[in-house]
């Protein structure tokens, strides 16, 4: 049986640490935190649970902790973990089956998981945003996970939302962060697959979360802008206040069935596209 050590990189989350751990406890070899110096229970309730806690620095740059837990962790393969995660029964036992295959078996696994179509097509999207992710002519060595997003009281399935594919499970030394932007794709030195089963996402447990979290996502954008030196012209004006929204919008709502979420998904559309105004106002005006 290979060894699965369990990498998570935590500052003030004695909210969510418990919860988590818990859901990984039965198939964790090892756990590992790197801990930006929290003031709360999160190092307290970690330990009670069996998780090893390795204090630094809390670094701005929040990947820097997640590659030191990465690189501190002695399994085989690495399960990695934001703090507000749930790994359900099913996939905690599918991340358990895949991690003893050998190559041509997971490739076999491969073929015949459920919404294939909809994962590549996925994953198509990241890779032409990001560029090509991991190397198809080696062997598999991580895999993304579906994940499912709670937003007021619902997981939201539909406005292209679903299925969010983050790589959560690799073999260790074989993927990395590059540690460069909040929002970077790892780097994987092999062939990447997915897993079939929904990774738990409760990063808006309440609306006045996600408005704190919303907020400093347009920061991030409006950052862009400014290192781009975006022109400050009616042309753009007309672009991030008018055309960018409405476009948004009707595209997450009609195109990709927003309105399927109901009143959920219809306000996560309304402020996802809302964040193209607010980052363009900020651009303007706070320089």
């Amino acid at each position: 049986m290979n060894k699965l050590s369990v990498a998570l990189a935590t500052f003030n989350e004695e909210a969510n640490i418990g919860e988590c751990l818990k859901s990984v406890k039965d198939i964790a070899d090892e756990i590992i935190i790197v801990d930006g110096t929290s003031q709360d229970k999160t190092v307290e309730i970690a330990k009670s649970l069996g998780a090893k806690v390795v204090q630094v620095p809390n670094d701005p740059m929040f990947h820097n902790m997640k590659q030191k837990a990465f690189d501190l962790a002695s399994g085989g393969w690495v399960l990695y973990l934001d703090a507000d995660e749930r790994i359900p029964p099913a996939l905690a036992k599918e991340i358990t089956s895949i991690i003893n295959m050998r190559n041509l078996q997971i490739d076999h696994y491969q073929q015949h998981i459920k919404n294939r179509q909809l994962f590549l097509r996925h994953q198509q999207l990241l890779e032409k945003r990001d560029g090509q992710v991991g190397d198809n002519s080696k062997d598999y060595v991580a895999f993304f996970f579906p994940r499912l997003n709670y937003f007021l009281g619902k997981y939201l399935r539909f406005g292209g939302v679903y299925p969010d594919g983050v790589i959560r499970l690799f073999k260790k030394d074989q993927a990395y962060l590059p540690c460069k932007d909040v929002h970077e794709q790892m780097v994987v030195k092999g062939r990447v697959g997915w897993l079939q089963h929904d990774l738990l996402h409760l990063a808006d447990t309440t609306f006045g979360r996600y408005l704190q979290r919303n907020s400093r996502y347009i920061n991030l954008i409006a950052q862009d802008m400014r290192k781009q030196k975006m022109s400050k012209n009616p042309i753009n004006m007309v672009n991030y206040f008018i055309v960018k929204p409405i476009w948004w919008f009707l595209l997450t709502q009609i195109r990709h069935k927003g309105l399927l979420d109901g009143f959920p998904g219809i306000i996560f559309s309304l402020f996802s596209a809302l964040r193209f105004p607010r980052a363009y106002w900020r651009y303007l005006f706070n320089d």
